[in-house]
């Protein structure tokens, strides 16, 4: 079967919806107090987030914890969606049962690229209400408090649906120890209407300004690193 049946095949039984599925209200209750113990989150503009719409959601990304913190941090609804490789989910019985139960998966064809199919199921995610989140770096930043160029999907999705983007900045994860501090930044919502150009240059604009510039906070190194060692 090629990706692009295992594609379709998978995007089929991925559910894409507002509302959440009760696996992933009970996978959420499991892992949000064990992550919220682990690291001290701070959350400022929270009252920025759309709360009757649909929107897609950019942020940069330093670490693998960052779209765990997102899920933990945001309302339960509108489910956030990510992009996820399909022929990754499928792989184990047991793994694409867990999927298929929590949900927040929009596949994407990682040999094909932002296609037609996957504005398709990004499509199909914000007609149903979901939140699309989008690491537009599309791989981790090598440093805190600085953002590598973006892909321009989210603007096209966003103008095409007509719909928001939220710009969301994280710091604090590239390194992570106990009780870490993680600071997550909500701007106000851009509206469509400009066009691509203008959403893409005014949201990374908006990201450049409210990300804060990296200060070393400190810490034990010896935990530091036996977390770090724990971890990867």
């Amino acid at each position: 079967m090629s990706s692009r049946v295992n594609e379709k095949v998978t995007a089929d039984l991925l559910p894409v919806q507002r509302r959440s599925t009760p696996m992933f209200r009970a996978t959420r209750a499991m892992i949000g107090p064990l992550l919220r113990f682990t690291f001290d989150y701070r959350v400022i503009g929270r009252e920025n987030l759309p709360k009757d719409r649909p929107y897609v959601l950019i942020c940069n990304h330093l670490n693998w914890i960052d779209p765990w913190s997102l899920l933990v941090l945001w309302p339960v609804e509108p489910r956030v969606h990510f992009l996820a490789n399909p022929e990754n989910l499928i792989e184990h019985r047991v793994h694409w049962a867990f999927v298929r139960a929590v949900g927040g998966y929009i596949p994407v064809d990682l040999k094909h690229g932002s296609g037609p199919t996957l504005f398709r199921h990004v499509d199909r995610c914000l007609a149903a209400g979901g939140v699309v989140a989008i690491f537009p770096e599309a791989a981790y930043g090598p440093r805190e408090g600085e953002l590598q160029p973006f892909k321009r999907g989210f603007a096209h999705f966003a103008e095409d649906n007509r719909v928001p983007v939220v710009p969301v900045t994280l710091s604090g994860t590239k390194e992570l120890w106990l009780r870490r501090r993680i600071e997550v930044r909500v701007g106000k919502p851009l509206e469509p209407g400009a066009g691509i150009d203008a959403m893409f240059d005014t949201a990374r604009e908006c990201m450049e300004a409210q990300l804060p510039p990296y200060v070393d906070p400190g810490g034990s190194k010896p935990f530091k690193d036996f977390l770090t060692h724990l971890l990867y």
